[in-house]
């Protein structure tokens, strides 16, 4: 059995609310980026530029950040509690998955540290 110890909520729930709740806030950011290009078509580094410039799109991108961040985090864990297991790979299924944890952990925290220092220049 699975326990909850490495999963970014505290129940099936949880998981499922911040899935639906960030997927609505990645698609909201989507299809405004999408919008933006379609409107703006010779659309050149300096407009782009501006339009990141502004305090609001900053915050907006973060809060994508935020939801892409736990977004993958939920999923990631699901995917590992699901298909890690010791019927799938045997007696190392929880060295396994907790390396896999770790791994996808330090990788989102990176890229997302890297998408901070890219939108506030730090």
């Amino acid at each position: 059995m699975v326990t909850n110890v490495t999963n970014f909520s505290r129940s099936g729930l949880y998981d499922w609310m911040a899935q639906r709740v960030t997927a609505v806030v990645l698609a909201a950011y989507f299809i405004f980026l999408l919008g933006y290009l379609l409107l703006n078509p010779g659309l050149d580094y300096t407009q782009w530029s501006a339009l990141f410039s502004t305090s609001w799109m900053r915050i907006f991108s973060l809060l994508a950040l935020v939801a892409l961040a736990i977004h993958a985090w939920v999923g990631m864990w699901t995917i590992s509690t699901d298909y890690l297991t010791n019927m799938a790979i045997g007696k190392w299924a929880t060295a396994v998955r907790f390396l896999f944890q770790a791994a996808c952990g330090i990788v989102m925290f990176a890229l997302f540290v890297w998408g901070v220092q890219i939108l506030w220049g730090f």
